[in-house]
């Protein structure tokens, strides 16, 4: 585990947040914070509600409580809004432009940015970030491997000049050998800077990378503290790591 950076006022916080479809609450009371520069994981099941809570982060989804961000509260705030204000999402499913090249995928990341100097030089420099789109700047998003495209997901989100990254699910379906190389550029993306909300069903990839986490059951969050504390709880090991 990393050790946690120190700072004052946490980037992001959620108190007594609940959001819902109908009647029905997917996410129930949840007070959340991170601070500049953490990796935070926030884990747990599939159906725990962690999809709902970055819904609710990127304001596309109305909740009851406050959302504080940068020390300001955004609860009426527009998805465009937060996005401009540098709360980023890599999206479940990667999203990309599959009949569109690597290059203007990336490119679709910078779409608000009105300096085109900064854009080009922004994309050198995440070309050096993940050197494989680089080899791939030309190829169709939609012809490449699982591995590929969550680079290309990941390398899109990071030309909006993020200052808080959330990744929703970036192992899923990918290779062991390819989410560890995610992973470390996740580490390079937090030494740049940039906080990260890790959003994982895989509860030790998620904790052995990360500072801080939360654990999300059925809407609540249950558990949260430093990674190294809750990946060596023995009622976690058993519940998640089958332990």
């Amino acid at each position: 585990m990393n050790p946690s950076p120190q700072s004052n006022a946490p980037l992001l916080q959620m108190s007594g947040v609940s959001a819902g479809y109908g009647e029905m609450l997917a996410l129930e009371n949840a007070n959340l914070e991170i601070r500049e520069s953490e990796i935070v994981a926030l884990v747990g099941s599939n159906g725990a509600g962690k999809t709902t809570l970055l819904r609710v982060l990127s304001r596309l989804l109305p909740c009851s409580g406050e959302i504080r961000y940068q020390g300001r509260p955004i609860n009426g705030s527009t998805p465009d809004q937060v996005f401009e204000q540098g709360m980023v999402q890599v999206p479940e499913g990667r999203q990309l432009f599959d009949r569109m090249s690597v290059q203007d995928n990336l490119l679709m990341g910078a779409y608000h940015r009105k300096n085109r100097s900064e854009v080009a030089q922004d994309l050198e420099r995440i070309y050096g970030l993940f050197p494989r789109m680089a080899e791939r700047r030309k190829q169709l998003a939609g012809s490449m491997s699982g591995g590929e495209q969550q680079m290309c997901a990941m390398a899109r989100a990071m030309m909006a000049q993020p200052r808080l990254l959330m990744v929703d699910e970036m192992s899923l379906g990918l290779a062991p050998i390819i989410v560890d190389q995610l992973m470390e550029v996740l580490l390079s993306i937090r030494s740049q800077g940039v906080t990260v909300l890790l959003v994982e069903q895989d509860i030790h990839l998620a904790l052995a990378t990360a500072d801080r986490g939360y654990v999300l059951e059925t809407g609540h969050i249950v558990r949260s503290g430093p990674a190294k504390e809750l990946i060596d709880d023995p009622e976690l090991q058993k519940a998640y790591l089958g332990l």
